[in-house]
């Protein structure tokens, strides 16, 4: 029997889930051109993500933007499915969410495929509703691409980067033990893996990493068959 995603996002009953979009007819085979280059120094090791701006201009401006405010500074990837992917961007240390800017238009229609080592955009059930949050996928997500725009389950999730080193640290969040904590009934990795800053490469560090805390709402992407919570 084929393996079906199932939609279960984080603001929404456990139990209210519908197929996921089958993946796309094709993607681009040409790769993105070169971009910036970002530094991710966390808990558990170093990721550096190169990001595609002529592919994804808005989804990495915003991502930027994040970055050079110091947002990213002191949250944690609060999601962790091995052999799927991992999520953060969004909530502090005690699991409190952010304030974040308005979201951005999704630019999951840019040819590019959620395969592992991409860095995409977490949203909510509106395509267009990515904040501050990302994942980093762990296999070849093809079910999470852009099939079509007839709804938020065929519009898929925005690729707009990739891991260019340290993706063995990405798999090492993706192999701590999970458990519920806080608003997740599950999938919160322990302990938490905390990113302690973000910075662009050859960039200096922003002025301050201050940042307001405020309820915020979740972003996910689709739950692989037999998980619940996250």
């Amino acid at each position: 029997m084929p393996r079906l995603l199932l939609a279960l996002l984080l603001f929404l009953p456990l139990g209210v889930a519908a197929q996921a979009a089958p993946p796309p007819a094709s993607t681009s085979a040409t790769p993105p051109a070169p971009g910036p280059k970002v530094l991710v120094h966390t808990s558990v090791g170093d990721i550096t993500l190169e990001l595609f701006p002529d592919k994804a201009p808005k989804s990495v401006a915003n991502f930027l933007q994040y970055v050079r405010e110091g947002f990213y500074d002191g949250t944690v990837f609060h999601r962790a499915i091995n052999g799927y992917l991992v999520q953060g961007g969004l909530y502090t240390r005690d699991l409190q969410p952010k304030r974040t800017h308005p979201a951005i238009a999704s630019e999951a229609d840019n040819g590019l495929s959620n395969l592992r080592g991409t860095v995409a955009v977490a949203r909510g059930a509106d395509p267009n509703s990515g904040t501050a949050q990302f994942f980093i996928n762990l296999v070849d997500n093809r079910r999470l691409d852009y099939a079509g725009n007839q709804s938020g389950l065929t519009w898929g999730y925005a690729v707009f980067g990739r891991v260019v080193e340290g993706m063995d640290v990405v798999d090492k969040i993706a192999g701590l033990p999970t458990r519920g904590q806080g608003p997740f009934a599950a999938d919160v990795p322990y302990p938490l893996p905390v990113i302690q800053s973000v910075r662009v490469i050859g960039e200096e560090a922003p002025a301050s990493a201050a940042s307001a805390k405020a309820p915020a709402k979740a972003a996910s992407v689709a739950k692989p068959a037999g998980k619940k919570g996250g």
